[in-house]
């Protein structure tokens, strides 16, 4: 009885139906009102009873709550992990450095731009590469505009539909980071996002920096990645996302993840240490979903990562007609699949941020 008590308790103090609803901006009628209720209810129990567990993260009522977890799934994916293309590829090369115990790019002004928002269309993918190529511009060169993640959406070509068929239904970002380093990019004032894949519009395209290439890094190498992200600067990556834990991340440090199906492009940070839990810092772009945007992952160390198979590689990194399982380390798969643009320079003129 006291175990049921403290669940009521715990279910009770969260939003009604009605709050969620208005908050969120959703409207339903008739049968459908009473189906995402049901639904929204059974979530609400589930978060309650995970963090009654004591884990190392806890639970909230995210924008997800009216889904079913499958129906969270589907719309997240149109992500997948990098793959290198002919170009001008680079791989990673370690810096040799003694790399300090924390990293938070957020802390270098106009490294991070705030927090950005997919909705509903499965466009991570492009998040992902813009937000990147937006940390090594400033890096780079201290400009920092805010760019067009769908000039991604609507022009960057996937012949050969790695990740998905291209747009809202999915890509890679070294596909975007080889379309800029020949179209450049332009800026989300000149380009909006509508979160649709439409066509691409040539004549919203006004240049105002491009990249010369970029560098991807060796799958499952925990070295490679800790290095990257603390001596260049924030890296696209690919995780696992579509677990129940990761709909309704509240914040603390995610851990026992068990997922390595690919369907989420996002980007890292930094590492840190909370309480005796080393982490990586990764941002999202499901506007102020987990920690204001963010979500902590324990980070395991060299040769401790956990490892499993991806057996859904179309959710993932495969191109069409690929559908061979792949060996994924880290929490969610974090080391799966990583890149970052290279050579990255300002052309024409933006309006600073």
């Amino acid at each position: 009885m006291k175990v049921f008590s403290v669940l009521a308790t715990t279910v009770a103090a969260f939003p009604t139906w009605e709050q969620y609803t208005a908050e969120q901006g959703l409207v339903f009628n008739g049968k459908e009102d009473v189906a995402r209720q049901a639904i929204f209810n059974a979530n609400l129990k589930k978060i309650a009873e995970e963090n009654l567990k004591g884990h190392s993260y806890t639970l909230g009522v995210t924008k997800f709550a009216h889904m079913h977890n499958d129906e969270f799934r589907s719309i997240i994916k149109g992500t997948k992990p990098a793959q290198p293309f002919a170009g001008d590829v680079t791989a990673h090369k370690l810096s040799g450095q003694v790399l300090p115990d924390r990293i938070d790019h957020r802390e270098t002004s106009g490294v991070v731009s705030p927090v950005k928002d997919q909705g509903g269309c499965g466009s991570c993918w492009a998040f992902s590469a813009v937000e990147t190529l937006e940390s090594h511009l400033a890096i780079a060169t201290g400009s920092s505009p805010i760019l067009s993640p769908q000039q991604i959406v609507s022009c960057a070509p996937n012949p050969d539909q790695c990740g998905g068929t291209g747009g809202c239904s999915g890509s890679t970002q070294p596909l975007a980071f080889d379309y800029t380093k020949t179209a450049g990019i332009t800026t989300e004032a000149n380009y909006p996002y509508i979160g649709q894949t439409g066509t691409c519009a040539e004549t919203k395209i006004k240049p105002v920096a491009q990249n010369d290439g970029y560098a991807v890094l060796t799958t499952n190498d925990y070295t490679e990645l800790i290095d990257a992200v603390a001596t260049k600067g924030p890296v696209a990556i690919s995780i696992a996302a579509g677990g129940f834990a990761f709909q309704f991340y509240s914040g603390g440090v995610l851990s026992s993840c068990n997922d390595y199906v690919m369907d989420h492009a996002v980007q890292l940070v930094g590492y840190g240490n909370d309480n005796g839990k080393d982490y990586w810092l990764v941002r999202n772009s499901w506007g102020s979903w987990g920690e204001s945007g963010y979500i902590r992952m324990q980070r395991h160390g060299d040769g401790a990562e956990p490892c499993g198979t991806d057996n859904k590689p179309q959710d993932g990194d495969a191109c069409q007609g690929d559908t061979a399982p792949r060996k994924y380390c880290g929490e969610c798969g974090i080391l799966s699949a990583s890149s970052y643009p290279t050579g990255m320079k300002k052309v024409g003129v933006a309006v600073e941020v």
